[in-house]
């Protein structure tokens, strides 16, 4: 089984997203409790032998401010990106990142093991490695002749 995003109205909410990065949070609307969600990270899920990998791209996030939680068959990635707040008075200034909480989630297959799950963040990439349980192999039973 493979590893499945856990995002039923992507479309929308993708549409959401880029109408939200157009005209800043006066548009928000996907909030997970009482949080705006202004941002969603690009991801790559990764299917092994023995393991799956999801790769999540986070530039400008600090590990600690990434939380990696599994719990019901679902694995959640939080988290929030920081960016300095500067004021310039003498002309224009573009900013383009994005900055602010984030959120993704994703159904885990029933062979994964949610107890031996390590995540690890290096140069703005967060891997999570989601090991396996091992499939056991039938095992053949001779027949004898009377």
């Amino acid at each position: 089984m493979n590893i499945v995003r856990y995002e039923p109205w992507r479309l929308m909410g993708r549409l959401h997203r880029e109408i939200d990065q157009l005209f800043g949070d006066a548009f928000a609307s996907e909030t997970d409790g009482n949080k705006v969600i202004a941002w969603t990270p690009s991801v790559d899920v990764h299917e092994e032998p023995d393991r799956y990998t999801v790769r999540a791209d986070l530039p400008g996030v600090e590990a600690k401010d990434i939380e990696v939680t599994a719990a019901d068959g679902v694995l959640t990635i939080r988290g929030s990106r920081r960016i300095e707040k500067r004021e310039n008075q003498k002309g224009y200034e573009r900013l383009e990142r994005i900055a602010g909480d984030f959120l993704r989630r994703f159904s885990l297959p029933e062979n994964a093991r949610a107890e031996d799950i390590k995540a690890k963040h290096n140069n703005g990439v967060l891997e999570v490695v989601i090991p396996k349980t091992p499939v056991v192999e039938p095992r053949r039973v001779s027949v004898e002749v009377n």
